[in-house]
């Protein structure tokens, strides 16, 4: 997959190199060779290209800020670094090297057109400032997380992805679901994305939404059930703070919350793998869509299904219980800030009365000196 250098000596880009690049690749007319002799800019440069040449580490490309083109091809890159002043880049091709990461791209807004194919790469990431990208080609690199293709529904202009020779691709439910998750992609793996794929591939997705949705209502239901008595308790005791009393009796039920999803995942879990069993006998005789009969595999891929949406549930009640504790310490933090301005502005008042009777008095005690002498 990667090119290996035991046998030829590494280069790095240096003034030589690409002073030699760019004569070459520049014209060849008496206007190419008077440039030649009065020596060129490189700031005028809108294309070079590097590969074939060994080079081991990008450098010394800070002059090249009208670059628009840029081909590092099948050299032995290891670092994707010292592009940042290449703001202006469209096209940059870093196939067949020995990149493991990618990272160094940040700079590059403007790119449209970006080649990582043959590398070592297994996750796609910091791509985040590409919004301008198209192309994007990845093949034969050892990116193997399906979920991983969801990093790249950020990428609203990209109508053509490369990930064939990828462990990913093995995945039966591979195409389909980058038709789900991508739907404004055009061409997949040097093929068009077929509309039946991304009809199927969407109503896959519906039905899975609409069972997640099932779950969680049934859950709601299950949280309301749990709930009532003690949210009635509360405004039968304390009728003044019925309302934040609601808060504090949602707190006191997530242990029970915890308690029936626990439950419920276990009964899900049970019957999801009996289904299973069935469906390897033969003996499951109700119908089901084959959307979600794809997902019924094997053991593994089901029980990694439902611990998936067991998670989600018990991070929601995780969400839903810090939630109701910050809405409570607020307001917590409300009155006891009420409390203390209340009480400054009583305390002031109080002040100011008893400096309004000591003057009294002591104007009365003037007065009484007056007549007295």
């Amino acid at each position: 997959m990667s090119r290996f250098y035991d046998s030829i000596e590494p280069n790095v880009i240096n003034e030589d190199m690409l002073q030699k690049a760019v004569e070459e690749q520049g014209p060849q007319d008496d206007a190419g060779q008077l440039a030649k002799k009065e020596g060129i800019n490189f700031k005028e440069v809108k294309a070079l290209q590097l590969d074939f040449r060994n080079i081991l580490k990008i450098d010394n490309l800070w002059e090249f800020v009208n670059l628009t083109k840029l081909q590092l091809d099948n050299n032995i890159i290891e670092k994707i670094e010292a592009l940042d002043s290449l703001v202006n880049l469209v096209w940059l091709d870093l196939s067949f090297n020995n990149i493991e990461f990618i990272e160094g791209l940040d700079s590059l807004v403007k790119l449209q057109d970006l080649s990582l194919y043959n590398n070592r790469i297994s996750r796609i990431e910091n791509l985040d400032t590409l919004l301008e990208l198209q192309v994007f080609s990845i093949g034969n690199n050892n990116i193997n997380d399906l979920e991983n293709m969801i990093y790249l529904r950020t990428f609203k202009n990209l109508r053509t992805l490369n990930l064939t020779g990828n462990p990913v691709c093995d995945n039966e439910v591979y195409s389909m679901f980058i038709a789900a998750y991508l739907p404004n992609l055009v061409y997949l793996d040097f093929r068009l994305v077929e509309e039946n794929m991304v009809r199927i591939s969407r109503g896959m997705a519906n039905e899975i939404a609409a069972l997640e949705m099932q779950l969680v209502d049934q859950l709601e239901v299950s949280w309301f059930m749990y709930c009532m008595p003690c949210i009635d308790l509360i405004k039968q005791s304390f009728p003044r703070f019925s309302e934040q009393g609601s808060s504090l009796t949602f707190c006191c039920t997530m242990a029970q919350c915890r308690d029936l999803e626990n439950h419920h995942h276990e009964k899900l879990l049970e019957i999801a793998i009996n289904t299973l069993e069935k469906i390897v006998k033969s003996e499951y005789d109700e119908e089901m869509p084959d959307e979600v009969r794809m997902l019924f595999v094997d053991k593994d891929t089901i029980v990694n299904a439902v611990n998936a949406s067991h998670d989600i549930h018990l991070l929601k009640i995780d969400n839903r219980e810090d939630e109701i504790i910050t809405k409570a310490n607020n307001r917590v933090y409300n009155l006891i800030e009420k409390v203390h301005k209340d009480e400054i502005h009583r305390n002031r008042n109080r002040v100011l009365e008893l400096h309004h009777y000591i003057d009294h008095i002591r104007s009365e005690l003037d007065n009484l000196d007056i007549l007295e002498q």
